[in-house]
């Protein structure tokens, strides 16, 4: 094949800022021929000849791509369903969009942890019911330049948070799997099997890791008992790692300080869940990624890739697809 003699096809549903991407990437690339079926009916007809692809692919799509070689996930942690056992098996290479969010999701967690760290979520309600009620008790805030933190997931994300909190004067160690050289900030990076030792010695607990086989219900009654008390726990990663029903019975029980999660178990999160008016929780409808320059990133990496497979060069952001990540 010669370079940039290949079909890519955009699945449906894509969202409208995908529009132009066809004509984007045949200007960038010319020989690629790119295709966006409109009609479900033609989806099959387009994959059955597609060397490569943009979007979901269910089973019964994926059964129509014979000759697909390379799919390009839209997001960086696609939702439940997307790894099928029938794409684990398929021979395709599966990439993501991880590092497009970092900046915007580091900041997210920053502004989480501050407001726990400095009593908001308490003041916010008491501003709504005209309180003055200061708190200026030893503890009523936790000092992040003598605060310990752990980061869950020391990747882009993790990262970047880490020499965030560093900034802070934080104390920061990592878990990661594959992360083994300490990121700018971070004092050490340790295994996942380490998880259950530092549990106890973090004052800030925040999760950035994907929706994997192996981190579904991380955060479980178990290791929720087992974090230092008076801590705080912050989700920016995905929902299913921590269980919810767990987490309000640690927030009642007052072994945590507070959480703040910007990412359930189940979303939305239900209109009569006990965490929306529970007075240590802090919660944001899935936004930390939100910014600017999202969707330009996205095409980004996508042109990236696209210029990559054609010239038969490794491919960015690959994804274990057993792992989900």
């Amino acid at each position: 094949m010669s370079a940039a003699a290949f079909t890519l096809v955009m699945v449906p549903p894509l969202p409208d800022e995908t529009l132009d991407w066809p004509d984007r990437l045949t200007d960038a690339l010319p020989g690629i021929e790119v295709v966006r079926p409109e009609r479900p009916e033609d989806v099959r007809t387009a994959l059955a000849r597609a060397d490569a692809a943009y979007g979901t692919l269910a089973p019964e799509l994926l059964g129509s791509a014979g000759r697909l070689r390379w799919l390009q996930a839209p997001q960086a942690g696609p939702p439940p369903g997307f790894y099928h056992p029938a794409l684990v098996r398929h021979p395709v290479e599966v990439t993501n969009m991880r590092d497009t969010y970092t900046d915007h999701v580091a900041a997210h967690t920053m502004a989480l942890v501050l407001a726990l760290a400095r009593q908001l979520p308490r003041y916010v309600r008491d501003q709504a019911a005209a309180t003055w009620a200061p708190d200026w008790s030893d503890n009523a805030v936790i000092p992040l330049g003598e605060a310990r933190a752990l980061v869950v997931g020391a990747g882009a994300v993790g990262a970047e948070t880490g020499r965030l909190l560093a900034a802070f004067g934080t104390r920061v160690e990592g878990i990661d799997p594959r992360v083994t050289t300490p990121p700018s900030g971070f004092d050490r990076v340790q295994p996942p099997d380490h998880l259950d030792r530092m549990l106890p010695w973090a004052d800030i607990v925040v999760l950035t890791v994907p929706h994997t086989p192996r981190t579904e219900g991380l955060m479980d009654a178990d290791r929720l008992a087992s974090m230092k008390p008076g801590a705080c726990l912050v989700n920016v990663g995905r929902g299913p790692t921590v269980r919810l029903d767990d987490l309000v019975a640690a927030l009642d029980g007052g072994r945590l300080r507070g959480a703040a999660l910007d990412v359930m178990e189940d979303e939305p999160l239900p209109p009569d869940h006990p965490l929306w008016r529970h007075p240590k929780a802090l919660i944001t409808p899935h936004v930390a990624g939100a910014g600017p320059h999202a969707a330009e990133r996205r095409f980004e990496v996508l042109l990236d890739n696209a210029r990559r497979f054609a010239a038969g060069q490794p491919l960015t952001n690959v994804v274990d697809k057993s792992q989900w990540f």
